[in-house]
């Protein structure tokens, strides 16, 4: 790898994430991050963001660090349950919409009705 296309990861948009993203994402503990980065197994740099430090770590090295530890089959079932709960949440929304058109519907035909 040229220093190039090392430096260009750094910048690209979705390319990086931070210490607390990854936790957060993939299930991770901080303890786990920097073992994984003592061993070399994550590169990272220092950011801070209001005077507040924070590991930004190399996406694609975060996921195959969580296949190579949990197996392969880990981030396709933490996708499918993100998207799980977020279908859930979509059903939820729509059902309290409808209920609540339903009512306005009553409404409107009460009134016509007198």
């Amino acid at each position: 790898m040229d220093s190039e296309e090392g430096k260009s990861v750094w910048v690209k948009k979705g390319a990086t994430l931070s210490d607390k993203s990854a936790r957060k994402e993939f299930g991770l503990t901080q303890e786990e991050i920097i073992e994984a980065v003592r061993d070399g197994k994550l590169q990272y740099r220092i950011n801070n963001m209001f005077g507040n430090p924070y590991l930004k770590l190399v996406r694609s090295e975060v996921e195959a660090y969580v296949d190579e530890k949990y197996g392969s089959d880990y981030l396709e079932k933490k996708k499918i349950k993100k998207e799980l709960a977020q279908t859930n949440k979509e059903l939820k929304r729509s059902k309290a919409q409808v209920a609540s058109l339903e009512q306005r519907k009553a409404e409107l035909l009460s009134v016509l009705d007198e």
